[in-house]
Parts: structure tokens; C-alpha cells; sequence
């Protein structure tokens, strides 16, 4: 009787000591302590890949860069930046990114949100005074608002390859085409349509909000603090010994593009930058991951970074060969998506006369390729394709793992004790109200009795598998087979069991979702 007391009264208190909301919530970490020299024994492979891409695409230089745990492990560059010159392409070679300057754009937007000055629910017109006059299309759309111009989803068209030639509109002209209206292609915020005036329109509110040029914001409240020095938003402004040369290719024969000026519709695709800045930028995007208690250094919130890096503009799935399924969206000036093998996906492509480049990440992973070239509309995608590929077969491109909560290790334990002996008094301390109402206490103590009977005496094998704070499942080995237990607490203080299952049979294993 005795003991029983006792064993009752440590499941008591092993429940009344889960106060969650009071305890450090763990945070994803690698486990591997090999990780990094694993993913490095795959950069030669990856080195060739982008050679070989090049060289098939005929594209005059290159640049790369992979960026692991907040740093850029490694940078390469091939070709020239320049054809008259043969002069290299090197890590300091700067670029022009084209439409990967929306992120940046959409940075801007959120900085400003946090700090107060402009919310992204503020209708347009609050900011840009034409909009107050524009015609919409129907009588019932409502007004469109700051989050739709950086999500894509105002309703204005599609204008690649319009968009492209408008870099150098001037602020004037831009008020006299918002003065004579704009043509919708959807309804407001009914679908995803690729707008860069879109991106041009959130670049004025940025200017009118803050109170100084788009440009100047930008370099002074986002890239200066990021340390990349090496970049602008004006051509001009980039030293012309280390700016790569545009080119466009007919055959055989390479024409120079002229490189257009900042200019009003600059903040849908005008940044110029290097290997090393950009490495930067995709760290410091990255770094908004795992949520955790560390100082939050900016310029944006981790929070912020993490909420433009979520899919608020739904896209079709697609549908590829081999068989693979791709789901996703539009976030705030960056692509998301998922397919079998990552659930997070981000980046942006960017292509103008002259360029094309492409950035991608995958924050649970810790890891971002990105890719930079002088010809036009030559994206970089499918190089970093192949490169994410080499170094997930190294075996060590793997998720974060989440350690178990205090909550669930404690209700683990009290679960476990609960198994080798059932009594009424543990079970009540163990369960939230709804527990022996869904089904009651005696049923569930047959059931676990039964199911005792066939496997035999068991104990504990493994840890805990996590899916959240307050969510997991563990392994019983037992004399005749195993078996595994799933269990969710409650929303309560404390947290209690409101959902438990014993099933009979092999351990469950994480496994892959993509087929065969």
C-alpha cells in the first residue's frame, strides 16, 4: 500500500511540475558531430557542377557561393566579368541580382512595420495618394493593401519581360502612369500574379514612410548593417573595375547590355552585390532559425525574417519526373515551397538583359547555395539544383532535430510507470478532463492489460521521438515484440494527457516521402 502511495505521488508531482509556459522551450540543433566535414567532402562535386553549367550555358563568368551554420564555407568564380578586358570574375566581382532585390524590398517594408511607422494592412492610397483615385475593377474590391503589393497579389498583371526595361523610370514619370489608372489582370487579392510594379509601388511607400529616398533607406538601414559595403542600387556607384559586363548571346556572337540606372521601379530589381555580401545576406536569412532566446541583433526581427520566409500567396502544386510533388507560395519577396525531400524551401530568382542569378535555402537544414552570372536570363537554379543533390547524398544534409520538452519527458516517465502498474489514483493525476471521457479509465486499463498479456514484460528502448513541445511518441521493448506509444497533452497549466495510444507491433521509423 505503501508503495503504491509513493509511486502515486511521484506521477503527481512529475505532472504538477510540468509548468511549460515557465520552462526554456528546447531548440532544434545538428546532432552529427561530423556534419561539416561530411558536407565539405562534396565541394569539389559541386565546384565541377557550376563549371560544367557554365560551360554548357556559354556564359561569360560566374560566381557561387555555399553558405553552412551562418557562414560562407565556399566561394567560387569562373570566366571573365568582363570580355574586352578578359578581366576574372572573383568573389568581389559585383553582380546585378535583379528580382532577388524584392526580398530587400520586403525587408525594408518589415523594418519599417516594427519600427512603428507603417502597417502592412495600411491601404496603398494612405501612402501613395494616386491610389485614393485609381479605378478598380469591380465595385466590391476592397482596398489594396501594403501586404498585397509584396506578396503579389494587388491583382496588377504579370510584366516580365516589361518590368525588366522599366529600372531607370524616373519618380515623375511613375506618378503619371498611376494618374491615368492602372489595368488589373485579377481581382485584388483573389490570386498570384507576378507584378514588378508591384514591388516599384512598395518601393514608394518605402520612400514615403521613411522619410528618405528608397535607395538611401535600403543602403543605410539594411545593407550597412548587414556589412555589405560592396553593394548599391546604382550601377554607377560600383567601381567599374570589379562590375561584371552584362552580355546577351545571339549563336556564337556576345553584345554588351546597357546596365539601366536606378530609377523608380529600382525596388523590384536593381541591387548590384558580390559573392561576399550576398553570402552575407543568405546567412543572415538563415539566422532566424531555429525561434530562440538569443539576442535578436537585426536590422530586422528573426521574427520578421521568419514571417516574410512563410507562404502568404498560394501557388498551384506541381508535378514533376522523376515523381515529385511541389507545393507552395509567395512569401514577402522570397518563393516558398516544399516537396518530398525538405519542408522548407526559400529563395528568389532573379533575371534582366545581362543577368541572371538565383538564391535557395533550406532553414531547417542550415544550408543556402547561391549563384550570380553575366548573360542574359541565364538562371543559375538548376546548378544549385544539382548542388543541393550532391550534398544530400553525403548523408549529412539533415534537419535540426528537436529535443524532447521537460513536459514530455516527464509525462514519458509517469506514462511508463503507469504501464508496469496501472492504478486509478496515477491515471487521474496523468490525464486531462477529457481523457476517461472520450474513453473510459477501465476500457483503456483492459486494453493495456490485454495487449501486457501478448508481448510480455517491456521497458523503455530509445528517447523520446518529438513532434513538438507538447507532442511525441517512444518505443517499449518487449519480451514478445514492441510497442509504441503516441501521446499529446492538453493545453493546461499543467500540461496533462489529453490524447494516448499503445499500439502493438515494430517501433514506428521516421522515413522519407519521396517514392522509390
Amino acid at each position: 500500500m505503501r508503495t503504491q502511495l509513493r509511486t502515486s505521488a511521484l506521477i503527481a508531482a512529475a505532472v504538477l511540475a510540468l509548468p511549460a509556459g515557465a520552462q526554456k522551450a528546447p531548440v532544434p540543433r545538428f546532432t552529427d558531430p561530423e556534419r561539416r566535414a561530411k558536407l565539405a567532402a562534396a565541394f569539389p562535386a559541386i565546384e565541377k557542377a557550376f563549371e560544367n553549367f557554365r560551360e554548357r550555358r556559354g556564359i561569360p563568368g560566374l560566381s557561387y557561393g555555399i553558405v553552412i551554420d551562418g557562414e560562407t564555407v565556399a566561394m567560387k568564380s569562373f570566366g571573365v566579368r568582363e570580355r574586352k578586358t578578359q578581366d576574372p570574375v572573383t568573389p568581389d566581382t559585383v553582380f546585378r541580382i535583379a528580382s532577388m532585390t524584392k526580398s530587400f524590398t520586403a525587408l525594408a517594408i518589415l523594418k519599417l512595420r516594427d519600427d512603428g511607422k507603417l502597417s502592412l494592412d495600411d491601404p496603398v492610397s494612405k501612402w501613395i495618394p494616386e491610389f485614393a483615385r485609381l479605378e478598380l475593377p469591380t465595385r466590391d474590391t476592397a482596398p489594396i493593401r501594403v501586404r498585397q503589393l509584396i506578396t503579389h497579389g494587388a491583382g496588377l498583371p504579370e510584366d516580365n519581360p516589361w518590368g525588366d526595361r522599366q529600372l531607370g523610370v524616373s519618380d515623375e514619370t511613375l506618378t503619371r502612369w498611376l494618374r491615368q489608372g492602372l489595368p488589373f489582370s485579377t481581382p485584388p487579392d483573389t490570386a498570384f500574379e507576378y507584378a514588378n510594379y508591384g514591388f516599384a509601388l512598395a518601393g514608394r511607400v518605402v520612400a514615403k514612410a521613411s522619410g528618405m529616398p528608397y535607395r538611401e533607406y535600403v543602403e543605410k538601414r539594411i545593407l550597412a548593417p548587414l556589412g555589405m559595403r560592396a553593394s548599391s542600387l546604382e550601377p554607377a556607384a560600383v567601381p567599374a573595375d570589379v562590375r561584371a559586363t552584362g552580355y546577351r548571346r545571339a549563336g556564337s556572337e556576345y553584345s554588351e547590355e546597357p546596365s539601366l540606372p536606378h530609377g523608380a521601379f529600382g525596388a523590384m530589381g536593381g541591387m548590384l552585390t558580390s559573392t561576399r555580401d550576398l553570402g552575407r545576406y543568405v546567412a543572415y536569412q538563415l539566422s532566424a532559425f531555429p525561434a530562440r532566446d538569443d539576442d535578436d541583433k537585426g536590422p530586422v526581427r528573426r521574427g520578421s525574417l521568419r514571417e516574410m520566409q512563410r507562404v502568404w500567396r498560394s501557388n498551384p502544386f506541381r508535378v514533376s519526373r522523376p515523381l515529385q510533388v511541389t507545393a507552395g507560395g509567395y512569401g514577402y519577396g522570397l518563393s516558398v515551397s516544399e516537396d518530398c525531400r525538405y519542408n522548407h524551401i526559400v529563395g528568389h530568382g532573379g533575371g534582366l538583359p545581362g543577368f541572371g542569378s538565383f538564391m535557395k535555402w533550406l532553414p531547417e537544414y542550415g544550408a543556402g547555395i547561391f549563384a550570380m552570372a553575366n548573360l542574359t536570363y541565364a538562371s543559375p537554379a538548376p546548378a544549385i539544383d544539382e548542388a543541393f543533390e550532391i550534398l544530400r547524398a553525403t548523408g549529412a544534409l539533415k534537419p535540426r532535430e528537436l529535443p524532447p520538452s521537460e513536459s514530455l519527458l516527464a509525462t514519458r516517465d509517469a506514462i511508463v510507470r503507469l504501464w508496469q502498474r496501472w492504478d486509478d489514483a496515477d491515471a487521474s493525476a496523468l490525464a486531462a478532463d477529457n481523457l476517461f471521457l472520450d474513453t473510459p479509465a477501465a476500457e483503456r486499463r483492459q486494453a493495456i492489460e490485454k495487449m501486457k498479456a501478448e508481448v510480455g514484460a517491456c521497458r523503455p528502448e530509445g528517447g523520446i521521438e518529438p513532434e513538438n513541445w507538447l507532442r511525441g511518441r517512444f518505443s517499449l521493448a518487449c519480451e514478445r515484440g514492441a510497442v509504441e506509444v503516441a501521446f499529446t497533452l492538453a493545453p493546461t497549466m499543467p500540461p496533462k494527457v489529453q490524447s494516448l495510444r499503445f499500439s502493438a507491433g515494430k517501433p514506428r521509423r521516421s522515413t522519407g516521402r519521396c517514392p522509390e
